[in-house]
Formats: structure tokens, C-alpha cells, sequence
């Protein structure tokens, strides 16, 4: 596939490095020489250094053939001028766009469905990060909550503690302990070691991070074998009043005590008026007496969302010390991530989470989601099985039976309205949306051509 990206900075590098890994023709377009220069040292990619929104830049960049434009620049006006460009002059099947500001966004359905501005697919990554905690708030003791298959299949990451039922145990007791509930534990990661595909003999250790997957209705219940449930969370604290924390406050203050803390007064004196429950203090998170004042001992969770990643590091360290029980901390630097210790329950990448959103319309085959997962160590994904027997590697199989490459696994299967937790005896059916776990992503060409429908295979 001929692809063209606009901005090579951390989403268009990261959405860089996935697609020339799997053999994409892809160009890059960026007025920065230095950021153009670092990404054609490392990859096998084109450069094009100059106005991503002029036609003549594109045209440089390819865009009479290109299938695909993605425009993820810092500027809305950019990549929606870019996008409309692309379509006007040479007709570009598919235009994705990244857009950052709220008046647009709300206007979706006139300015982007409607074809007004001619673009296929627009990307929020601050919609896509408020999800994101939202659903790590609503499921307490979760790293990470990924939804498939439209919210009735989830995919919960979870650290295993001393005490979970099943901890120290074969995971085939899980069954014993819970005869009624089907579950499926995709993969195991162990401190530094890869990821585990685990078997029914495989036993669980403490500080496992476990990934599995389950009706979303049976998600608690399952949580609870690998560790003891948290208390539903009641009380929240919002470090940092940009457009991700006003965003997560609305989403919270009507069924939680929600606090924001804000250091600039007029921004504080804005979202005062903009949210209705929420209380709105004008200080830093940095400040331990106000966040003592502000009874962080009793909080359940902590949220850093300011824009300056290192003062996120150190305000969610700063508040785990004086009591704060959970604090998810969002984290610009991919780097950083990897240096958090256990004083940061959660980190956020909001590159991470776009690139997942982003992935699910550039892979190919029919794909319905794509996530990233452990900074994208893996990845999961929801393809859709078509054709029969005679035209499909897939269909009329069984699950045991089906040309994986290694360290690809099957955790569960929709069919209809019906949840298939996957089995070697299940046979895959022609629609059914099969959610795939993939612990090396760059395995995922062998995945899609897998499921790709051709002529006859018997």
C-alpha cells in the first residue's frame, strides 16, 4: 500500500516505524529536516520536506497514486486543508485526519460525514485518551480495558497479586472456581521476560501481568481470581485542566466527587462555569500542602493530565506518597514509560492509543479494531471471517486447525449476539468477528493474508 503521512512527530513517527515495518510504501512530509532526517536513518521510507498542505508538497510526496493520505501535523487547519487537497486534486481513495479542537469535532456529521471537507476518517486523541481512563475508572484494579466486537467482548489487563484465588495455581482451575463463567487468559508478561502464551497448565505467579478476555458482563468476576477486587472508586482528582481533564470531569461528575486543579486562573475561572459538580481549585498538584489540604490521602485516583510529561511523573509520585491509592499518569515520552516505577499505577501513552485508533483503518482485510498493548509490545485486533470453505483459510475451521504464526492466539470469537470464548474445538463461521492476540506485531501481514478471501485452498 502507497501511503503518505503529514507530521513526523511522535504520532506520525511511531504510525511511521508500524507501517514500514510491514512493507507499506510510505513517505513522509515535514517542514523539519532534523525530524525527517532521524526517521530516514532508522527506516526504509521517503522524505519530503515542505508545506503539508500545498499541492505541490503532494505532489512531491506522491499523492497522484497514493491509496491512503494521513495527516496527523500539530494543525487541525493542516491536515483538514491537506486532506481536502489531496481529494480535489488527485482524487486520494482514502484521507485520515487527526483533529484536536472540540468545534470541529462537534460538527462532525456537516463538516466530515456530510463530504463538506473530504475526510473519511477524523481522529481524536484527546476522545481517545478521556476513553481510555474513563473505562480504567469504571473498572477498578484494571491496567488496561479494551473493548471488541461493539463493548460485548473485553480485553482487561491485570496484575496478579498474592491472595487471587488462582494465583499460584494452574489457570485451568479458573473453571473449577468458576463453573459458569467462560474466560480466556490470551497472554501472560513476566517481569522481563516476552510475552507467555499460556496453556491450561500454566500457573499463575504474583506481579503476572495477565491479559484476558471475556463477555464484558463477566469481567469483575474474572478479575477476581487474579487479585482481590478494588472498592469501587468514589472520590477522583484531575491534575491539570486542559482539554483531556475538562473532558474526563464531564464524563465523572454525575456519578463521583471529582476535584481539578488548575494553574492557570483563567482557565480555572472557564471550566468553573463549563462543568456543574466538578470543584475547581486554582494551584499545582506539585504543591504537597494543598494536595494534603485537598485530602489526597483519601482519593482513589489521582489523575496527572497536564501537557508537560515530566511534572506528570513527579506530581503522580508526589500524591502516591501522601496517600493517593491509585494514579494513572499520562506520558508524552515513550522513553519515560519504561523508567516509571511502582509509584505510577498506570501510565497513559496518548501516541499509543492513537496509533491503535489509527491502525484500525490502515490494516488490511476487514478490521473492525486495532490495540495497541504494553506500549506495543502486542496487539489485539477484531478481524471479520469471510467467504466458505473452498475461499477462506479460516472459515469451516476448526481453531486448532488455523495456519497461526507463533505468538498469535485466538481469545474469543462473536457470532451473531452470541460470545464464543475460544476453544481448539470451535469452529470459525462465516461473519463471525474473531478477536486476535498477536505478542509481535510484525507478524500481523501473515495474520491478514490469513484471513484474506481467494480462491479455492482444498
Amino acid at each position: 500500500m502507497k501511503i503518505i503521512i503529514l507530521g513526523a512527530g511522535q504520532v506520525g513517527g511511531t504510525l511511521t516505524e508500524h507501517l514500514a515495518d510491514e512493507q507499506n510504501d510510505v513517505t513522509v512530509v515535514d517542514s523539519s529536516d532534523s525530524a525527517l532526517r532521524q526517521l530516514q536513518e532508522r527506516l526504509d521510507i521517503r522524505t519530503v520536506k515542505g508545506d503539508a498542505s500545498k499541492p505541490t508538497t503532494l505532489a512531491d510526496a506522491g499523492a497522484q497514486d497514493a491509496d491512503m493520505l494521513i495527516a496527523v501535523t500539530d494543525s487541525d487547519e493542516v491536515n483538514m486543508l491537506a486532506c481536502a487537497i489531496a481529494y480535489t486534486l488527485y482524487r486520494t481513495p482514502t484521507k485520515i485526519c487527526r483533529i484536536r479542537e472540540v468545534d470541529y469535532l462537534n460538527e462532525d456529521k456537516k463538516l466530515f460525514q456530510s463530504g463538506a471537507i473530504p475526510v473519511d476518517v477524523s481522529i481524536s486523541p484527546e476522545r481517545l485518551v478521556t476513553d481510555a481512563i474513563h473505562q480504567l475508572i469504571l473498572n477498578p484494579g484494571s491496567l488496561q480495558v479494551l473493548d471488541f466486537a461493539g463493548g460485548k467482548i473485553r480485553l482487561v489487563a491485570v496484575r496478579a497479586v498474592d491472595g487471587g484465588p488462582i494465583v499460584g495455581r494452574e489457570l485451568q482451575e479458573i473453571r473449577e472456581h468458576m463453573p459458569s463463567v467462560d474466560t480466556r487468559v490470551a497472554a501472560i508478561f513476566r517481569k522481563s521476560q516476552s510475552a507467555i502464551i499460556p496453556e491450561g497448565s500454566t500457573v499463575v505467579e504474583p506481579d503476572d501481568e495477565a491479559f484476558f478476555i471475556a463477555a464484558s458482563e463477566n469481567i469483575r468476576a474474572v478479575t477476581s481470581e487474579l487479585r482481590k477486587l478494588d472498592e469501587p472508586y468514589k472520590r477522583v482528582m484531575i491534575a491539570g485542566g486542559g482539554k483531556i481533564g475538562a473532558s474526563l470531569a464531564k464524563r465523572l461528575e454525575q456519578d463521583y466527587q471529582v476535584k481539578v486543579l488548575e494553574l492557570n486562573y483563567d482557565r480555572c475561572r472557564q471550566l468553573s462555569e463549563e462543568l456543574e459538580e466538578s470543584i475547581v481549585l486554582n494551584g499545582s498538584a506539585n504543591d504537597s500542602k494543598l494536595l494534603q489540604q485537598e485530602n489526597i490521602a483519601n482519593t482513589d485516583v489521582f489523575c496527572a493530565l497536564t501537557n508537560n510529561g515530566e511534572s506528570n511523573i513527579m506530581m503522580s509520585m508526589l500524591a502516591k506518597r501522601l496517600g493517593a491509592k491509585k494514579v494513572i499518569t499520562l506520558i508524552t515520552n515513550s522513553a519515560y514509560a519504561e523508567l516509571v516505577g511502582q509509584e505510577i499505577d498506570i501510565a497513559i501513552s496518548p501516541q499509543q492509543i492513537t496509533i491503535s485508533s489509527l491502525l484500525t483503518h490502515v490494516r488490511k482485510g476487514d478490521i473492525s479494531a486495532v490495540h495497541s498493548l504494553r506500549r506495543g509490545a502486542a496487539e489485539a485486533l477484531e478481524m471479520t471471517a469471510h467467504g466458505d470453505p473452498k475461499t477462506s483459510k479460516v472459515v469451516g475451521r476448526r481453531l486448532d486447525e488455523l495456519d497461526l504464526p507463533p505468538g498469535a492466539t485466538v481469545g474469543a470469537i462473536l457470532r451473531g449476539d452470541q460470545v464464543i470464548i475460544a476453544h481448539r474445538h470451535v469452529v470459525v463461521e462465516e461473519d463471525d468477528h474473531v478477536i486476535l492476540f498477536l505478542t509481535d506485531p510484525s507478524k500481523i501481514s501473515l495474520v491478514e493474508k490469513l484471513f484474506v478471501v481467494g480462491g479455492s485452498f482444498i
